[in-house]
């Protein structure tokens, strides 16, 4: 990589005028001067987040990264603007407190909560376009660039649905940011978070004992005249893939109260996926290199660690803790074989990173009915073998990170409700991949909260 950073040094050009950087999983814009116009407007938009949020996070995670703090990053797959409502963000919001206050109560961890929300509207794809009969067009790569619907004008991308992502991740945050501050995630609230089609099931039962004893806990720290207020509010963080450059890149700014230090403000957290961290010239991690924010990139079993060494050097040379996140994303078949030399090159190379396992993105399949699913089972089974992997080398299996919905979904087969095949399809809405539902994703934290309680901390 050239020492020279800039937000634009991604487009390098060599000498020959051939690109100097591989950029990868990127739409083709009909309209060059469409698209042009709309970046030029999207710069001289107020920033979706600030860079102080930013370093407040990079600090949480430094407490993850010394074994201190369990993060928790969860959200929908892929955003769409036809399923945006106040509703259906409330909802996932919940979920996650819920997950965060058993995981608190029962394994005595502090949790970081990061959505993956307010621009998680760009997708990867394996192929560029998609073939239905006769007809060839191309992939849906996300509401960021074009529409789901099968048809010629849908699937042209379309620069305007840019300048949409930003106005609705704008609301999004705004949103979350009231609920997150201004009393909805108050701990006085913990029974409020239990939804009700949750609240009848063996985890909402469970999960009322839960919030009966933090009732009484808060109780007993009034009695005391313990300060409560840190409680009535929480810190609730924005991440996406940094998949779509130009809208980075737009969204790039300088933190006058920092040294004039580069910052995405699309999001608190950025992460690369699988597909365009693989190259050594790759555009993605000649971007995110040098903004202050703290990044993170998918770990798939394929890598080596020689090129995540690397990878960490690029991305966090100075070794500050809390910069840089390993997501692992293995696959329940290879966690056991190919994380251990993983985590022990890192460990002993000192790099102050977190650990994180994405048990969703390596175990999914297509079902015998033909809908792309993935087993609860399996799921926790790659959580499960990621901790003993962790315990085994006496490192900390610093966090998780999950697809999920607050939606009555039915998208992922198995779990407390024993989702079958052929009963996907009676919620199945996802635009993307399969999400777990509320009672799956509450039912895997008290899962997980065990395997915490039998990991002694740093």
């Amino acid at each position: 990589m050239p020492d020279s950073w800039s937000p634009g040094s991604w487009r390098a050009l060599a000498p020959d005028q051939r690109p100097v950087f591989a950029l990868d999983q990127q739409p083709e814009w009909p309209d060059r001067d469409a698209l042009k116009a709309v970046l030029t407007e999207l710069g001289g938009l107020p920033p979706l987040i600030f860079a102080g949020e930013a370093r407040n996070l990079k600090a949480e995670l430094a407490r993850a990264a010394a074994g201190d703090a369990f993060v928790l990053q969860a959200g929908d797959c892929a955003e769409t603007f036809r399923e945006f409502s106040a509703d259906r963000l409330r909802d996932g919001f919940k979920v996650i407190l819920q997950m965060a206050a058993v995981l608190t109560y029962s394994a005595g961890v502090p949790v970081v909560k990061i959505g993956r929300v307010a621009g998680q509207f760009a997708k990867p794809r394996s192929a560029g376009t998609e073939t239905i009969g006769d007809l060839t067009l191309p992939a849906y790569r996300g509401d960021m660039v074009n529409g789901l619907h099968f048809s010629e004008e849908a699937r042209q991308p379309n620069p305007e649905n840019i300048l949409q992502v930003y106005r609705q991740a704008a609301a999004t945050l705004n949103l979350l940011g009231g609920f997150a501050k201004g009393g909805f995630a108050d701990l006085a609230e913990v029974h409020k978070w239990n939804m009700e089609f949750v609240r009848s099931s063996s985890e909402g039962q469970l999960y009322e004992t839960i919030a009966s004893g933090i009732d009484r806990a808060m109780e007993f720290m009034r009695v005391c005249r313990v300060d409560l207020s840190p409680l009535r509010e929480v810190n609730f963080y924005s991440s996406h893939e940094a998949l779509i450059l130009e809208y980075e890149e737009a969204l790039t700014r300088q933190d006058s109260t920092a040294n004039n230090a580069w910052y995405d403000c699309s999001a608190h957290m950025l992460w690369i996926g699988t597909r365009t961290v693989q190259k050594r010239d790759s555009a993605h991690i000649e971007f995110l290199r040098g903004v202050g924010n703290p990044i993170s990139f998918k770990v798939g079993h394929e890598m080596s660690p020689d090129h995540l060494l690397w990878l960490c050097e690029q991305l966090d040379p100075s070794r500050e803790a809390g910069r840089l996140t390993l997501i692992s994303r293995m696959g329940r078949e290879h966690v056991s074989d190919v994380l251990p030399g993983l985590v022990e090159a890192v460990r002993d190379s000192g790099h102050p990173v977190v650990w994180m396992c994405d048990p969703m993105h390596g175990n999914t399949f297509t079902s015998d009915g033909g809908y792309k699913t993935r087993s609860f089972d399996a799921i926790f089974d790659e959580i499960t073998r990621y901790f003993e992997v962790h315990s085994a080398l006496n490192t900390w299996p610093g966090g998780i990170h999950l697809e999920l919905t607050g939606d009555d979904v039915t998208e992922c087969v198995g779990g407390p409700d024993d989702v079958k095949d052929s009963e996907l399809h009676f919620q199945y809405v996802t635009a993307c991949d399969p999400r777990l539902n509320a009672r799956q994703s509450l039912d895997l934290a008290f899962r997980v909260a065990e395997l915490l309680e039998r990991r002694p901390r740093h």
